[in-house]
């Protein structure tokens, strides 16, 4: 009997999944006979439910296509409780719902057990009547849906993959663990999620934890649930944004789902409201309000009250009809109390689904059967994503604004608006999946407007591209249009708007993101780019240790940058190639990937890691500054200040930029941030690359010929943003004011040749002359550890100037969560400083928060931030000190 249960049902799963694999669409029929008897392994296999003629033919009812993502704070179990939507399509067997981890692709993910690259797949559902009872007809075409699912990684270092997730999805399911509640990063994807207007719903996931470890009583528990739900509505709440209504999530509205991922079970508070509705008489809607909050059920009297009566039979709706009897179930399983165990399953009307086989299954195994026969966890789920998701023609209603770039009445925006397939073509490409022959990659996106086909003649637009230019602009053929399915691609001839795509054939073209249109489309505008709520700001250097692999170091690299959102590479003057990434292991994951993958295993060497500072100032300039062109014609007269509080951040998010509305960014400046009116209307520039964090205004007087020089001020502008006077690292945070500029009569003495090196020395002068500091960034750290390793936590972050602003305890358990900021330079092996000050106790998260301004003066030999700025000239080749004011001003 064992030899017949363990082994050959094994094979067989194995067997019949490969078989499938190969069979594609007819499922594999395999009988397997072990010694003990014939074993019919088909009932195990995997029967793939749909065809892919079956997905196409949906894609067009854009009423019954849910697109979603999975987000979470790392190790809350997405990908576990993905599988079990997975095996509901009949991809993979239930047997294996949980261990399988169908959406972590690569070798790398299984082995480490994290996810890196978010994965997409597309599933197909085929609902019953009654489960869509009192679904308006009108928001469905039938009883099959689509739900193209996309599973992305909760590491902050990966948050990029989040991003280009979130993008091209229109609802989130968001996961959060019942014991370590709502983390850092749950709050960044949230964040994230709303500020791409995506509606969320929550799943308190891990709740077996409760039960099997925690031993907790109903009461406990029920509190403990009501403070993740309520954290995780603070944040919603915090980020809200009007044009989405109310994004707040409640159980007693069917938009919470109680969830185990690793047993494959799960609960909304409708699934028991319909169990209870008959027996108590009641409408389902009133019995899901009394399964929450304050409602008390007292069965001697039968009496529902709001207060607890004092009863001993009283007791709250949510743990004597919801809570108790599934601890019931899965107590009578551990103690293996059988008679009990089957009267129960009896009344549940969960015995006439279970095998013979599954009878005799002891402890754990037999847990998981029964919670998975009786409340199978893709039920709970689906519920939500249908009732509660948006369609992709609900969403763009609200989203267009976020998404267009060009005029929000044109026929593109209108084409998204309505997600008319008939309409002009909009794709947005968020992110490229590399396909199995090495160096090739999928366009991976999202259809917003009209229909893409194989063969068809696209018109692809780079982030940089401004209409009327040629600028980032190329028109090729998409060769083929294919589904995502998790490891593998299935070809379709043509994908119509409200759907992820992925496209062969574009690779050479799109870097990192890029909007696709008709091939005549001149006057289509991009689509968005995306913010991305990290930085790279960790660097480090690469090199070949064989001068002959050079050649695939810089094919290598090329394909590094597509294949990762965040990425930054770049050439140092030095000659050496820089790769820039959000952390430690970002930049790991990414080095491996180039040795491994893009490079066919050459060896290459990797500099220490490098982080970038930003170069600021301290005070106003105590002077004004001259500088006289070459031919001393011209004379420029220049201040600078420090920015007021908050703006710089305001530029970096996106609130106040170059393209904005003079007239809106002017009334913001005004009110938020306390600057003239006039003077808001005279912003030459922004910088560096057009966007960054500094500006020059114009606080001139009638200035003759000032407007033709001012390309040549905002290019020398640009040039001496990006590289700052103390160190050639990118300025923050400084507005430079023009005084008074004197210039030639004659305009062949006053060209860029003049003024643009003219410029640029003022601008450094101005800097010398306002206590120049230097900017570090800073990461915001959480960590989790219990309350006998705080004293090893406190020495590690004291060594390494790090500042704890806040520690709380969890309720109910020994463990404290500590939050502090640490500067990246010392983050360096923090990780293991700290496992081995604690004995392995306390858990790290490292988030990119801030820049911070370091006090010491740069210039002051021997102080710490001259050391930095001395280190960083000496790795760029420059000369040891930076020169005095006297060479950047000029005397009258």
């Amino acid at each position: 009997r064992q030899a017949a249960h363990c082994k050959p049902r094994k094979w067989a799963a194995v067997l019949t999944a490969r078989s499938a694999r190969i069979l594609g669409r007819e499922a594999a029929e395999l009988r397997i006979v072990p010694a003990t008897g014939a074993w019919n392994a088909a009932k195990v296999a995997a029967m793939v439910k749909f065809t892919i003629d079956q997905l196409r033919e949906l894609m067009d009812k854009q009423p019954n296509i849910r697109n979603m993502s999975v987000i979470a704070h790392v190790d809350h179990g997405k990908s576990t409780l993905t599988d079990s939507l997975v095996a509901a399509a009949g991809i993979i067997a239930m047997e294996n719902a949980g261990d399988a981890r169908l959406t972590d692709t690569r070798q790398d993910e299984q082995d480490r057990g994290i996810t890196i690259k978010s994965t997409g797949i597309s599933l197909f559902y085929e609902m019953s009547d009654e489960a869509l009872m009192g679904l308006d007809k009108d928001l469905r075409q039938g009883n099959n849906f689509l739900i193209n699912l996309i599973d992305s990684p909760g590491h902050v270092d990966f948050s990029s993959e989040v991003t280009a997730a979130l993008r091209i999805t229109d609802g989130a399911l968001v996961v959060v663990d019942v014991i370590e509640g709502v983390c850092v990063q749950t709050e960044t994807v949230l964040r994230q999620a709303l500020g791409e207007r995506i509606r969320p719903v929550l799943t308190v996931n891990k709740l077996d934890r409760c039960f099997l470890e925690l031993m907790q009583d109903g009461e406990e528990a029920f509190l403990n649930f009501r403070r993740v739900v309520e954290s995780a509505n603070v944040i919603m709440a915090t980020y809200a944004d009007e044009l989405l209504g109310d994004t707040a999530v409640y159980p007693d509205k069917g938009t919470v789902c109680f969830s185990a991922g690793l047993h494959g079970w799960a609960f909304t508070l409708t699934v028991f409201a319909k169990l209870y509705a008959k027996k108590f008489g009641v409408a389902e809607e009133k019995m899901m309000e009394r399964l929450w909050g304050d409602n008390f059920f007292d069965p001697k009297t039968k009496k529902w009250t709001k207060k607890h009566t004092g009863a001993e039979s009283c007791k709250r709706g949510f743990v004597q009809f919801v809570y108790e009897p599934i601890k019931t179930v899965i107590e009578c399983c551990m103690a293996d109390n059988r008679e009990k165990l089957w009267k129960l399953t009896d009344s549940l009307g969960v015995t006439p689904r279970l095998k013979s086989e599954d009878k005799d299954l002891v402890g754990k195994p037999l847990m998981k059967r029964i919670m998975q026969t009786w409340l199978p966890a893709h039920e709970a789920l689906l519920e939500m994503m249908i009732w509660h998701l948006p369609s992709p023609a609900v969403a763009q209603k609200y989203r267009v604004e976020n998404l267009y770039e060009g005029p929000l009445d044109d026929q593109y925006a209108e084409a998204i608006r309505k997600c008319d397939a008939s309409g002009p073509l909009m794709v947005y490409v968020s992110k490229m999946i590399p396909a199995a022959d090495k160096g090739r990659f999928f366009a991976f996106g999202r259809v917003f407007a009209g229909t893409i086909a194989a063969g068809m003649k696209v018109r692809i637009m780079g982030p940089n591209y401004v209409p009327g230019s040629k600028k980032d602009l190329y028109v090729k053929t998409v060769q083929r249009t294919v589904l995502c399915m998790g490891r593998k691609q299935e070809a379709v001839e043509n994908v119509p708007c409200g759907n992820t795509v992925a496209m062969v054939g574009l690779d050479q073209f799109i870097t990192k993101n890029a909007t696709l249109a008709n091939e005549k489309a001149e006057d289509a505008h991009t689509i968005k780019a995306m913010k991305f709520s990290v930085s790279p700001v960790v660097r480090v250097a690469v090199e070949t240790k064989h001068a002959q692999d050079l050649p695939k170091l810089v094919e290598g690299l090329k394909r590094l940058s597509k294949s990762d959102p965040m990425v930054q590479i770049s050439i140092e003057e030095t000659g050496e190639h820089i790769v820039a990434g959000a952390g430690e292991l970002h930049l790991e994951i990414c080095l491996k990937d180039l040795q491994d993958d893009f490079m066919g295993g050459a060896e290459i060497r990797v500099s220490d890691p490098v982080v970038s500072f930003r170069e600021t100032i301290g005070s106003k300039a105590d002077h004004v500054c001259m500088s006289k062109s070459p031919n001393k014609h011209n004379r420029l007269y220049f201040t600078a200040r420090p920015m007021e509080e908050g703006l710089a951040e305001a530029i970096d998010d996106g609130k106040i930029g170059p393209r904005d509305d003079p007239k809106i960014r002017g009334k913001v400046l005004v009110d938020d941030f306390g600057w003239d009116k006039e003077l808001a209307k005279k912003i030459w520039a922004f910088g560096p690359d057009t966007m960054g964090p500094n500006l020059m205004t114009d606080i001139s007087k009638g200035v003759q010929y000032l407007n033709e020089i001012k390309d040549s001020c905002v290019a020398a502008f640009q040039w001496a943003s990006k590289e700052g006077v103390l160190c050639e690292e990118n300025m923050r945070g400084v507005v430079f004011e023009i005084n008074d500029v004197v210039l030639h009569a004659d305009a062949i003495h006053r060209g860029g040749g003049q003024i643009i090196p003219t410029c640029r020395r003022v601008l450094y002068a101005t800097v010398l002359a306002a206590d120049p500091r230097l900017c570090e960034p800073v990461y915001l750290v959480e960590i989790q550890c219990p309350e006998s390793a705080l004293g090893g936590v406190y020495s590690v972050l004291n060594q390494k100037r790090g500042l704890v602003f806040e520690e709380q305890q969890r309720v109910g358990t020994p463990i404290f969560n500590l939050k502090a900021y640490l500067p990246v330079v010392e983050s360096f092996g923090f990780t293991g400083t700290l496992r081995a000050a604690t004995a392995g106790q306390a858990f790290p998260q490292c988030v990119f928060d801030h820049w911070e301004q370091m006090t010491y003066d740069p210039l002051k030999d021997d102080s710490p931030a001259n050391v930095i700025m001395l280190d960083v000239r000496k790795r760029k080749g420059l000369k040891p000190q930076p020169n005095a004011i006297s060479e950047y001003e000029d005397k009258l």
